[in-house]
């Protein structure tokens, strides 16, 4: 796996996109896409007047509404979806009910089965459940991210207590039940007439290499998920579902999987969940291009979306594959980093759509970009309802690191440097080093203004002492403006007593999960299940014990 590390667009890598994190990601790399491209960029607080008439769902803390403008128009957007997509198209979208209508209505292919409301009886929902073939899924009609669905479903018994876990203990009361569809699943992102992306979302698992038992693999897994920029927030967290899901397998967490054996540790398949989301773009057979945008077609105003289609191998083969569920805000983060293949420009396609003129802009190879926190302070903080990012500069790019020694480090000079670099133009830096030195990224579209900011290094006429300057060229990313980072100024403090609070929040977590995992194998291992299969375990512990032995 070591070597699919680092799969991301040219202008999209890990260290530019660090503070955009699961939803934020998607909306910050349309965002960056149009900034680059000459459009004017606004950030928005969900209390701004103009997403009044926009679906927002949830909380929405800032990061996740914005806006772009041309002298032409402008178009207001909710992480990856435009105003282009309407409103009724939203909410069928969002209520899985309504999507299997509509598709079935239009004639795309869906799994059998039907919505339930609120008013209706347990004994209504288990009585269509023994009326259709097993094996079935149970699932909410307004939940995203996986949450609250039960697959595979194959006994009466079975049924009845995803029912009691997903009506009664989650408390979702709108459901779901469909005929469960065996294969491969696809996350397909099309716009109009055309797929840009698509991806085969496989359940979390992990892959056995004869040394580490199943709890060190997935530690593993985590430290190569933490790598990526999509998967650092999609860790594989062992709980009850993953316990029980290797525990029927006749695996326990110390088991040591033979190498090369792949144990899957959930049934679904949310990126967000655990799973991995490996490119199939090119391979992607033409049909399943063709279901996926007939179900964009089918929805009324839905001109560009995600669609999740699993291949049929189970119900006959009538149809290749038929649609589970239709995503108006998609994520895209899986498209842009996959554990393999190749990323996909999701961002460049949405903006070609929405600002046509921009189509033949390449920012493939553009290094600057703004920094996301900074831009939303004052949103976080409520000392403004929108915000507006300074333009990209346009153009190639010329960017130099200079070292600049002697009696540098006052942060008098190093303001005097900053008004040198706004004067002409110029983003970047200035970075207390070690000692006597310190470092100074500079970077803009004009050679000689870089030339004349350099000249000006030795020219303080304050008590500074410049000795040496040493110079070379950048070619890392570059944000917009210019900062001081300065050792014990107040943006450090406040930098450090960020770092302090995240660390108290990981803290907490971290002993929320002790406490999840302690009570999830209680729950374990006063199960029925787990007593039947202690004499699996224990043979599972003497024959280990004899190959240790015989090594």
């Amino acid at each position: 796996m070591e070597e699919d590390q680092g799969i991301s667009l040219p202008q999209l890598t890990n260290d530019i996109v660090k503070n955009a994190r699961k939803t934020r990601l998607d909306a910050f790399a349309v965002a960056l896409e149009g900034w680059r491209r000459g459009l004017q960029l606004k950030w928005y607080t969900k209390d701004s007047e103009h997403f009044d008439d926009m679906i927002v769902f949830g909380v929405n803390p800032p990061g996740r509404l914005f806006s772009l403008a041309s002298q032409e128009r402008t178009h207001y957007f909710f992480r990856t979806r435009g105003d282009k997509v309407s409103n009724e198209a939203v909410e069928i979208g969002s209520e899985k009910d309504d999507t299997k209508e509509a598709l079935a209505k239009a004639g795309v292919p869906v799994p059998h089965g039907k919505g339930f409301t609120e008013n209706a009886t347990d004994e209504d929902i288990f009585s269509y459940a023994k009326s259709i073939e097993y094996p079935l899924v149970l699932k909410p009609t307004n939940a995203s991210l996986g949450d609250g669905v039960v697959t595979n479903i194959s006994s009466d018994a079975g049924f009845q207590k995803a029912l009691d876990y997903v009506r009664h203990e989650l408390g979702y009361q709108e459901l779901v039940v469909e005929q469960h569809v065996e294969g491969k699943e696809y996350r397909i992102y099309a716009v109009e007439d055309k797929v840009v992306a698509a991806y085969n979302r496989v359940p979390a698992n992990i892959v056995g290499d004869g040394r580490h038992d199943i709890e060190e693999l997935i530690n593993l897994k985590n430290r190569e998920r933490r790598k990526n920029a999509r998967l650092n927030s999609c860790l594989i967290e062992t709980d009850i579902e993953i316990l029980e899901f290797i525990q029927e397998a006749g695996y326990a967490m110390t088991s040591i999987p033979e190498k090369g054996e792949v144990i899957y540790l959930r049934q679904k398949t949310n990126v967000s969940s655990g799973g991995d989301p490996i490119d199939v773009t090119d391979e992607l057979p033409e049909a399943f291009a063709e279901i996926a945008i007939n179900a964009l077609k089918a929805v009324p105003g839905l001109y560009h979306g995600g669609v999740d289609i699993i291949v049929n191998q189970n119900r006959g083969q009538d149809v290749p594959g038929v649609v589970i569920e239709l995503n108006p805000t998609a994520q895209i983060g899986g498209a842009l980093f996959p554990l393999k293949g190749k990323s996909r420009d999701i961002p460049g396609a949405i903006i070609d759509y929405y600002f046509p003129e921009t189509a033949g802009m390449d920012t493939s190879e553009s290094r600057v970009y703004f920094d996301l926190i900074n831009i939303l302070e004052p949103l976080e903080n409520r000392s403004a309802l929108e915000v507006e990012v300074s333009p990209a500069p346009m153009g190639e790019l010329y960017a130099k690191r200079f070292v600049v020694r002697g009696n540098v480090q006052r942060n008098s000079y190093h303001r005097f440097l900053k008004k040198h670099a706004l004067d002409r133009n110029l983003h970047g830096y200035v970075k207390n080093m070690v000692f006597d030195e310190i470092e100074v990224i500079i970077a803009g579209t004009d050679k000689d203004a870089i030339d004349d900011f350099k000249a000006q290094i030795a020219n303080y006429p304050n008590a500074s002492r410049v000795d040496d300057i040493t110079e070379e060229h950048w070619d890392e990313p570059v944000t917009v403006g210019f900062e001081i980072t300065e050792r014990y100024n107040a943006n450090s403090l406040k930098s450090v007593q960020h770092a302090v609070r995240k660390m108290e929040k990981d803290l907490k977590h971290q002993r929320k999960q002790r406490d999840r995992v302690v009570k999830d194998n209680k729950h374990i291992l006063n199960s029925t299940s787990w007593k039947y299969t202690n004499p699996l375990r224990t043979l599972s512990a003497k024959v280990r014990n004899n190959r240790d032995k015989s090594k």
